[in-house]
């Protein structure tokens, strides 16, 4: 494609474009993992594939440094998979395609997977460069990070060596990250009865859309508005003046971002449709003035639509609607340990009608505190029990503990003092990373996360910095020549 040609530094900019026509959807990594196979080859450096997919590359120490210690960098392979309604992209076959807008490069309607493309760009411009200076190397490239860290959790002791590692899975130039929050998922699944369509009923569909979107992490003390939230509240207000029934409700779809679109099909009332009109209307009036300035392109839609052949019963419409409305979404506590840091959130991510008469409702759990996690999940738990929803938690992962006597953060730390003439900020982050897995696995491990600056990640609106990607590169090949 050549989009990104001219755009310094030139080789992590051409992996990164060669990364974009490579799908990589969570738990179908099979194309970049051939790719990266081929490279290491092709390259003639030794390499090797583990069980789960997880991908390791060696490279010897450049002239002059064999004596030093052996450092591994640290990548995901997959993408989260995100797309603007009326965008046709096909994520398991077509390639990303990415543009320059400003300073920025961003993605036409789709996810750019910089999150975490930019790392494993970064990671095969190491592995190729011929003058760099630096000790053996240990690429690391892990299967299934956005939807269950999968890979970190499969790896075995062992399969690399070194004792330092450098996560490049961060989003903000100039800063440091030393720990990370902990996470689980809680699925409710709602059982409904299939009930033929009443007579003189009109059909019509709601749609929320336009909305921002992003991390669940990062992004989740933004103000954001939640597009489920919002055409639940309209919804369930609906219930309470009128006889209406739900056909279908979607919303949301990933565990890790904030719902951006929610639609739902429903049946009201033929002599109420031009009230229902009026109240839908003053609905968005009151919703745009109380979220207008953190989402300046929410759109509201109602309009007409096919007359279903079913809809759920009633009794199982309720217990869905309150469940939904009393269901938490966003931050639950603040740290006292670390001002400014968001210390335990949950996301009401996706609501899904599945098969065999279900509705699956996903939401997903942070927090620096073990117990904190717990009982953010619990609380979410309570709230679908009392509608008789089935709940299950998954396995979850371990927050990274801030090391703040870490010598490879003292050496980054003087690294980016050195070469930028500030200092950079030093921090945990609210989303989580893989590193308090590979903790767990590899105790006493010396850990780091840095990267360029992202923006709308785990969204289409997801964009990366470009002046960003450079200071990136500079840092860590500072880094690895003084490590």
């Amino acid at each position: 494609m050549n989009i990104l040609n001219g755009l310094t530094p030139i080789s992590v900019w051409s992996f990164f474009e060669t990364i974009c026509q490579i799908p990589r959807p969570s738990k179908h990594e099979e194309k970049i993992i051939s790719f990266l196979m081929d490279f290491a080859q092709q390259h003639d450096l030794p390499v090797k594939k583990d069980s789960a997919g997880n991908v390791l590359i060696s490279k010897q120490a450049s002239k002059g440094m064999e004596g030093r210690r052996t450092l591994v960098l640290q990548s995901h392979l997959d993408m989260v998979c995100e797309k603007n309604a009326g965008t046709i992209h096909n994520f398991d076959a077509d390639p990303i395609k990415p543009y320059i807008d400003g300073e920025w490069v961003t993605a036409d309607g789709t996810t750019l997977g910089a999150d975490c493309g930019i790392g494993i760009a970064a990671q095969l411009a190491i592995l190729s460069a011929d003058t760099l200076k630096h000790g053996p190397i240990e690429c690391l490239f892990t299967v299934d990070e956005e939807t269950g860290l999968t890979g970190a959790n499969a790896l075995e002791p062992g399969f690399f060596s070194g004792r330092g590692l450098i996560n490049l899975d961060s989003e903000d130039e100039g800063e440091l990250f030393i720990g990370c929050a902990g996470g689980m998922d809680t699925v409710a699944t709602i059982h409904y009865e299939e009930v033929t369509t009443p007579d003189g009923l009109f059909p019509i569909k709601i749609g929320i859309l336009g909305l921002l979107g992003g991390h669940s992490g990062d992004d989740i003390n933004k103000n954001r508005g939640n597009a489920i939230k919002v055409l639940n509240r309209f919804l369930w207000h609906l219930t309470q003046k009128y006889e209406i029934c739900i056909a279908d409700f979607t919303g949301g779809n990933l565990r890790n971002a904030i719902a951006r679109e929610a639609f739902a099909t429903v049946l009201v009332p033929g002599s109420s449709k031009e009230q229902i009109t009026v109240d839908f209307n003053i609905f968005r009036s009151v919703i745009e003035a109380e979220i207008l300035l953190n989402e300046p392109n929410i759109m509201l839609l109602l309009e007409s639509t096919e007359q279903p052949k079913f809809v759920i019963d009633k009794s199982s419409q309720l217990r869905l609607l309150n469940a939904l409305y009393a269901c938490p979404h966003g931050v639950l506590a603040m740290s006292a340990r670390m001002p400014g840091l968001v210390e335990t959130s949950t996301n009401l991510a996706s609501v899904k009608f599945k098969m065999e008469n279900t509705i699956e409702i996903t939401t997903s759990q942070r927090s620096d505190l073990e117990s904190g996690k717990q009982d953010a999940a619990y609380m979410v738990e309570s709230v679908f029990k009392m509608v008789d929803a089935d709940v299950r938690h998954g396995e979850g992962y371990p927050g990274w503990v801030p090391n703040p006597s870490s010598e490879l953060l003292n050496i980054t730390r003087l690294s980016y003092t050195k070469l930028f003439e500030v200092e950079p900020i030093v921090r945990s982050i609210h989303a989580g990373l893989e590193c308090g897995l590979f903790l767990e696995k590899f105790p006493g491990l010396d850990m780091i996360s840095f990267g360029p600056t992202l923006r709308g990640v785990h969204s289409p609106d997801e964009k990366i910095n470009i002046q960003t990607v450079d200071k990136f590169w500079r840092l860590l090949v500072e880094v690895i020549a003084q490590y």
